[in-house]
C-alpha cells in the first residue's frame, strides 16, 4: 500500500516540547459571546487511501455545526492521483475519479472548486486528513512520504498552496489534523505543527514527522490519545493527530473535535 514506508523511512529528529494547549480552557472568557465565524473546508475526495478521510471530515463538519459556524466546502476539480479499492487497499489502475465529484458525497452535494475559495470572506480555514492530502492536495505521498527526494521535490498543489497562502497573510486561522499539517509545513516556512508521535506502535505512520522537520517547521509531540492540539499562535495554526494516531473511532473524533474547537476560539478573538 502507497505510503507502507512512511514507517520505515526515518527521518525523525527529537523535536522540541514547545507549548500545548487543551481546548477544553478557553482561550478568552469573552470568547464564547462573538460571533460564529464563518469557516471554508478543503477536501480531497472520499475516503482514507485516496480521498478525506470520511470521520475526520464528518467530525469537523458536525462540530462546526454544533458551534453554528457557517461552514462551505471546497475542492481542486482535478483527477485523483490514483483510485484505491478500498476493500483491498490496492490501486485500481484502469479507474479515474474526479476530486471534487468525489468529495461531494462528503458535503452532499454542496461543494464548489477550490479556484473559487476567496479567503476574504472566511474567517477560518480547515484541511481534514487522509491519503488524499497527501496525494491530491500535494504530492507528499509520492516524495518525501514514500523516502524520496528532497524537501525542494515537495509540491502543494497551486491552487492549495495559495488559499493557505492568502489564509495566512489575512491573519485568518488555520486548523488542519492527520497528514494535512505537512502540507501547512511546506506552505508556511517555521510553523509548529503535531500529528502525534514520532514513535509507537500506536502511530503507524510516525515517520512522516521527520518530514515536517524536514521541511523547517516544528513538529510537537502529542501523546495518545491525542486530545490535546498544537496551537501555533503566531501564525495562527491549530492541529491534531486524529488518525495518525491508530485510535479508536469515538478519540480520532474528539482529536477532530479539539482541533475545530481551538480554531473557532482563535477565530472569535482574531
Amino acid at each position: 500500500m502507497l505510503l507502507s514506508s512512511l514507517t520505515q523511512h526515518q527521518l525523525i529528529r527529537p523535536a522540541p516540547l514547545l507549548r500545548f494547549a487543551s481546548t477544553q480552557i478557553k482561550l478568552f472568557s469573552s470568547s464564547s459571546m462573538a460571533a460564529s465565524p464563518k469557516v471554508a473546508m478543503i477536501l480531497a475526495g472520499s475516503g482514507v487511501y485516496d480521498g478525506s478521510e470520511t470521520t475526520e471530515a464528518v467530525a469537523a463538519i458536525v462540530q462546526l455545526s454544533k458551534h453554528g459556524c457557517d461552514t462551505h466546502m471546497f475542492a481542486p476539480n482535478e483527477d485523483q492521483m490514483h483510485v484505491v479499492n478500498h476493500l483491498t487497499g490496492e490501486e485500481m489502475p484502469n479507474e479515474k475519479r474526479n476530486v471534487l465529484v468525489e468529495s461531494a458525497r462528503i458535503a452532499r452535494g454542496k461543494v464548489k472548486p477550490a479556484t473559487e475559495l476567496n479567503p476574504a470572506d472566511y474567517d477560518a480555514l480547515i484541511l481534514p486528513g487522509g491519503f488524499g492530502a497527501a496525494k491530491n492536495l500535494c504530492n507528499f505521498a509520492t516524495t518525501l512520504g514514500a523516502g524520496k527526494g528532497t524537501p525542494e521535490d515537495m509540491v502543494v498543489q497551486p491552487s492549495i498552496a495559495k488559499i493557505v497562502t492568502d489564509f495566512n497573510t489575512q491573519k485568518k486561522v488555520i486548523g488542519a489534523c492527520c497528514i494535512a499539517p505537512v502540507i501547512l509545513a511546506k506552505v508556511l516556512p517555521g510553523v509548529n505543527v503535531t500529528m502525534g508521535c514520532s514513535s509507537g506502535d500506536d502511530f503507524p505512520f510516525a515517520g512522516a514527522t521527520g518530514a515536517v522537520e524536514a521541511l523547517g517547521g516544528t513538529h510537537e509531540e502529542t501523546q495518545a490519545p491525542c486530545k490535546d492540539v498544537c496551537i501555533d499562535h503566531d501564525k495562527l495554526v491549530v492541529t491534531s493527530a486524529a488518525y495518525m494516531y491508530d485510535g479508536k473511532p469515538h478519540e480520532v473524533f474528539e482529536s477532530v473535535c479539539a482541533m475545530v474547537d481551538a480554531v473557532v476560539d482563535l477565530a472569535k478573538q482574531n
